[in-house]
C-alpha cells in the first residue's frame, strides 16, 4: 500500500473518553511494516512523516480552495463565477519534523487566504513554541539552532530564532502592565545581577523582582524592572507603578538591604510594614563566624528570632553580647544591631504568620532558577533582551510549578494553584491585625 492510497481510508476514528481522533491500528500496521521492508526514514526531507505531512497539508489547502471558491475542481457550476483555480505555488515550511514542501493553491482573483498555511507563513506547527521553549531554559540562539538541525534536521537561521522570540514581546508589555489586586498582605522584593552592554560598556545591572502573595494565598510575579543602581528615587517609581496599577494596600514588605526600600514604602503605602529576611540575616552573620564555630552560633541566635515578643529576643541577644561567642564575633553582633529595626516587626505576629514572612525564600527560588536561564549568556545586548528571557523564564517556571505549561503567566485559580501551606491560618492572624484593611 502506498502512502496516496491511505487518502482514501475512512476517516479517523474517535478514541473512547473523547481524547481525540486517532488512525486506523491497521493502516498504522501497514505503514511501519513498509518503513521495516523498504527501510524507509521516518523523519527527514524523505521520510515517511514528511510526506504524510505534506499529503495532508496539499488535501486540506484543496478542500480551503473548494470551499473559498464555491465548487469542486472540475465541476461545471464554477463556469462564469468569477474565479477560479489559477496554478499552484511550491513552498518549503519549517516544521517540527524537518522541512516540508508544499505546494499552494492559487486562484485567479488573488483572494483566496488560506487559514492551515497562511501566506508568508514559513513555519507551521509547534516549531515557534519549541524556539521559544528552548530560549527560556536558556539556550542560545545558536544553540537551538544546532538543536533543531541535528535533531529535526532543520536549518534555521539565528535571525529567525531572534523574531521568534521577538514576537513574546507584545505579550510581556501587557504581562507588565496588567492590573493587579487591590490588597496583597505579603509582598516580597528581591533582586539578582545581570550583565547589559549600555553605551559600549557592559555593566552589571539589578534586575528586581516583586512577588505578591494574594488573599487566596497564591505567589504571583508582579513585574520586574531593571536598573543599575539603587534609590529611594527608583524604588519610588517601582512602588507607584504597583500602585497605579491597582495596589491599594500592602500589609508586609519583605525585602533584603535595600538602599532606599523604606523611604519609597512610607511615600506609597504608609501603613506597611517593611520587614527584613530573617534567613538573609543569619546567613550574614555567618560570614563573620568559623566554620568549627556555625552550629554553635546558629544555635545561640535561635532564641532570637524565635523569641515570643521584641522582649524576649533584646534579652537573647544582650545574652549572647555577653558570651564568649559574642566577644569572639562582634562582627555578627553588629550585623543584627543594624538590622534590629527592620527585624523586629516579625516578632509581633503569631507563628502562622511568621512562617510566610520569615524569610524572601519564595523568590530566591525563582531566583535561582533564573540565574540559570541567565549564566550561558555573557551578557545582554539591552535591557529588553534580558527581560524578554526572564519573562520566559518566569512564565516557563509558572507552568511547570502549576501544571500549566505553554500558557502566559496569570494569576492561577484555585483548582490548579499551588497554595502556600498553612495559609488559612496565616489569613485568620491578618484578620486579627488588619480587620479594617481586609477587604469584605
Amino acid at each position: 500500500m502506498t502512502v496516496t492510497e491511505a487518502e482514501d481510508r475512512p476517516a479517523p476514528q474517535a478514541k473512547p473518553g473523547g481524547s481525540g481522533p486517532v488512525l486506523d491500528p491497521t493502516f498504522l500496521d501497514e505503514l511501519m511494516e513498509r518503513v521495516r521492508s523498504e527501510g524507509l526514514e521516518l523523519t527527514g526531507p524523505e521520510g515517511l512523516l514528511n510526506v504524510l505531512t505534506r499529503q495532508v497539508l496539499e488535501r486540506a489547502l484543496e478542500e480551503e480552495m473548494t470551499d473559498h471558491l464555491g465548487y469542486e475542481r472540475g465541476d461545471s457550476a464554477g463556469a462564469g463565477s468569477g474565479n477560479s483555480r489559477n496554478g499552484l505555488t511550491d513552498k518549503t515550511l519549517t516544521t517540527e519534523i524537518g522541512p516540508v514542501p508544499v505546494s499552494v493553491p492559487r486562484d485567479r482573483n488573488g483572494s483566496f487566504d488560506p487559514v492551515i498555511v497562511p501566506k508568508g507563513a514559513r513555519r507551521i506547527g509547534g516549531l515557534s513554541d519549541m524556539v521559544i521553549s528552548l530560549f527560556a531554559k536558556g539556550m542560545t540562539t545558536r544553540d537551538i539552532a544546532d538543536h533543531l538541525d541535528s535533531i529535526y534536521g532543520t536549518k534555521i537561521s539565528h535571525e529567525t530564532i531572534s523574531k521568534i522570540t521577538d514576537g513574546v514581546v507584545e505579550e510581556i508589555r501587557g504581562w507588565q502592565n496588567r492590573p493587579l489586586d487591590e490588597v496583597y498582605p505579603v509582598l516580597f522584593i528581591d533582586a539578582l545581577i545581570v550583565k547589559i552592554r549600555d553605551g559600549g560598556v557592559v555593566r552589571n545591572k539589578a534586575a528586581h523582582l516583586a512577588l505578591g502573595v494574594d488573599l487566596d494565598g497564591f505567589k504571583h510575579v508582579l513585574g520586574v524592572w531593571l536598573e543599575q543602581t539603587e534609590g529611594a528615587k527608583f524604588w519610588l517609581g517601582v512602588l507607584t507603578e504597583l500602585r497605579n496599577r491597582g495596589i491599594r494596600d500592602v500589609f508586609i514588605v519583605c525585602a533584603d538591604g535595600l538602599a532606599g526600600i523604606r523611604e519609597a514604602i512610607e511615600a506609597t503605602w504608609p501603613q506597611a510594614t517593611l520587614q527584613t529576611c530573617v534567613v538573609h540575616l543569619i546567613r550574614n552573620s555567618m560570614r563573620y563566624v568559623n566554620y568549627k564555630d556555625r552550629k554553635h552560633v546558629a544555635a545561640a541566635l535561635k532564641p532570637i528570632y524565635g523569641a515570643p515578643t521584641v522582649e524576649a529576643a533584646q534579652l537573647a541577644f544582650d545574652a549572647l553580647a555577653d558570651s564568649d561567642l559574642g566577644r569572639r564575633y562582634p562582627g555578627v553582633l553588629g550585623c543584627w544591631r543594624r538590622a534590629w529595626d527592620d527585624f523586629t516587626p516579625f516578632l509581633a505576629f503569631p507563628v502562622e504568620v511568621r512562617r510566610f514572612i520569615y524569610t524572601t525564600n519564595a523568590i530566591e527560588s525563582l531566583n535561582f532558577q533564573l540565574r540559570k536561564v541567565t549564566k550561558n549568556r555573557g551578557h545582554f545586548p539591552n535591557d529588553d533582551a534580558a527581560i524578554k528571557l526572564l519573562w520566559l523564564a518566569i512564565r516557563d517556571s509558572e507552568a511547570r510549578r502549576n501544571g500549566d505549561h505553554g500558557r502566559p503567566l496569570r494569576k492561577v485559580p484555585p483548582e490548579n494553584g499551588r497554595q502556600g501551606h498553612g495559609w488559612k491560618e496565616a489569613l485568620n492572624a491578618f484578620a486579627v491585625h488588619y480587620n479594617d484593611r481586609l477587604p469584605q
